[in-house]
């Protein structure tokens, strides 16, 4: 989510970044830290974006909310599959009709349904599920994460194509769509 919303704004979008009220955890992941105090790693995926915060289970959250859907484009969440739904802010049931423009982009660690649905992801996690650590490493020290977050970064740039495509079809019918992506 991070980095496809980085990616949006980098290209010219307004984005509007929703933190919970106590802020976002990735505010405080590190060292380093830069000048404002904020992780260097949450500034980098944060660059170039607006930020509110919002608690989504409380109807003021959600007034905000859907006062800003209506003039936006897109809604990127990143959430635990069902969040949204249990909020009250699933696509189909409560948005869609609400909003019939809008492109919805969920991403989570493995979707919602299957034999690990439902489960958070975490970009190491998923190098190991993957695969990707056992060709990195050496004999001494054994698999090794990859030094850049891979998974995240591939999984941003299909989040990010999915949006792109509903985008152009919506061009073509006026109808937004919901994009699916997964790290798994």
């Amino acid at each position: 989510g991070p980095l496809c919303t980085q990616m949006l704004a980098d290209h010219g979008a307004d984005v509007v970044k929703i933190e919970p009220p106590a802020g976002d955890d990735t505010r405080w992941l590190g060292p380093p830290f830069d000048a404002s105090g904020d992780a260097s790693y949450f500034s980098a995926v944060n660059r170039g974006k607006r930020a509110i915060g919002l608690d989504l289970a409380r109807p003021e959250g959600k007034a905000i909310l859907f006062q800003l859907l209506e003039q936006a484009d897109i809604l990127v969440e990143n959430f635990i599959p069902g969040t949204m739904k249990r909020w009250g802010l699933d696509f189909e049931t409560n948005l869609a009709s609400r909003f019939p423009r809008l492109i919805y982009c969920s991403i989570s660690g493995f979707g919602a349904d299957g034999p690990l649905g439902g489960l958070p992801g975490y970009d190491a996690v998923l190098q190991a599920i993957c695969g990707l650590m056992s060709i990195n490493g050496a004999p001494a020290s054994g698999a090794t994460r990859i030094g850049v977050p891979i998974v995240d970064h591939l999984t941003g740039y299909t989040a990010l194509s999915g949006i792109l495509l509903a985008l152009h079809e919506r061009q073509r019918t006026g109808r937004g769509q919901a994009v699916e992506a997964t790290l798994f």
